[in-house]
């Protein structure tokens, strides 16, 4: 496939990508100016030259992919016997994000604030997979950017979602809300965990978890009460923005700064809500 067409498609899916370009040749080099490759995470598409060059060009482009950086950049490469070339020109690439980075979000509830909070996250760069048992309570248009998933045991989802993934938790019974809590901190990848209810409901969930030997630390990454403190109101669309404002703060952090996960959300809310949390 083409860098152009491997582009595009990879553009189309939403998957992010480094675009590197020769743009300067000095002397003897295995391709001229112009030259383009594309890197995935797991993928290359064309070439700039083949040998450590190319190999050097891949590392630093996945490089720039793990830390999800949106800067370019320019790296000058001598092709003589630190990279183990014969050609003894030089060359200089250009590497170029492209693809927005998006959130990866399970939804896990159907009810009335989950068929108000997907359309809100669907809009934005991310892919959201909305989860639950009972198929009826889905809307029968499901928005574009949202999958929906129907799994009698909703728990075996949080497997299925990637590192540094978004979960948000409204189910209908506590004891599944408890169950998802659990399998969601034991995996501790998560960029933001949010869970409906109160702080009523944070301190009886928290003495259950502990008891199930989670450490305080690691429940303080959890969100609940989720939401921005400050968008008031108990209408589900109103609570729908407060959640979604709160993961636009968190993947807004994330993106380019490294944060870990939990971390960034923390920061943002007042310093009166953290100690609450």
């Amino acid at each position: 496939m083409s860098w152009i067409s491997a582009l595009a498609d990879l553009q189309q899916q939403g998957q992010p990508c480094v675009l590197v370009t020769i743009i300067e040749e000095l002397g003897s080099t295995p391709r001229n100016a112009g030259s383009k490759m594309v890197v995935t995470a797991d993928r290359i598409f064309e070439t700039v030259g083949g040998g450590h060059l190319e190999f050097k060009a891949m590392e630093l482009a996945r490089e720039m992919l793990a830390s999800r950086t949106q800067d370019t950049r320019l790296e000058r490469f001598s092709l003589g016997a630190s990279l183990g070339q014969c050609c003894g020109g030089a060359t200089v690439l250009l590497f170029e994000p492209m693809g927005q980075p998006q959130a990866h979000i399970a939804v896990f509830g159907a009810g009335h604030v989950g068929r108000a909070l997907v359309p809100l996250l669907a809009s934005l760069p991310c892919k959201v997979r909305w989860i639950d048992s009972r198929e009826n309570e889905f809307p029968e248009h499901i928005p574009h950017g949202a999958t929906k998933v129907v799994n009698e045991e909703v728990v075996d989802e949080v497997e299925n979602m990637p590192p540094g993934s978004y979960y948000i938790v409204m189910t209908h019974n506590h004891q599944l809300d408890l169950e998802l809590t659990a399998a969601i901190l034991k995996r501790n990848d998560f960029a933001y965990y949010g869970l409906i209810g109160s702080q009523t409901k944070r301190v009886k969930f928290e003495h259950r978890l502990r008891d199930r030997g989670f450490s305080p630390e690691l429940m303080q990454k959890m969100r609940c009460p989720m939401g921005i403190a400050e968008v008031k109101g108990k209408l589900p669309v109103e609570i729908a923005i407060s959640i979604a404002g709160e993961v636009i703060a968190t993947y807004n952090a994330n993106f380019g700064q490294g944060e870990k996960s939990g971390e960034s959300v923390a920061k943002l809310m007042p310093a009166s809500r953290r100690a609450k949390a």
